[in-house]
């Protein structure tokens, strides 16, 4: 399952998110989304987990608890839309 997680200081690097939802289950990816021109991340990222059971038990239990001062966004990510034409 592929989980959004958003509200993100910007100082949260892949690994952090990697290590937050591992205490739920296998994490198999996790990104962090950054600016494509300053490199800066942009507040926000995804993580993938195999196991549904255990993605849902992250995402009810993660949403809107504080990771480094910030209360997280988290659920399952939407498939981007086919006209979605952002350059």
């Amino acid at each position: 399952m592929n989980i959004y997680v958003g509200n993100l200081d910007f100082k949260v690097q892949e690994d952090d998110l990697t290590t937050l939802f591992a205490a739920y289950g296998e994490v198999e990816s996790a990104r962090i989304i950054t600016d494509k021109y300053s490199g800066r991340s942009k507040g926000f990222g995804f993580v993938t987990m195999e196991n549904d059971t255990e993605a849902n038990d992250a995402i009810e239990n993660l949403n809107g608890t504080d990771f480094k001062s910030r209360p997280l966004t988290v659920n399952e990510a939407r498939p981007r839309r086919e006209d979605d034409n952002r350059y």
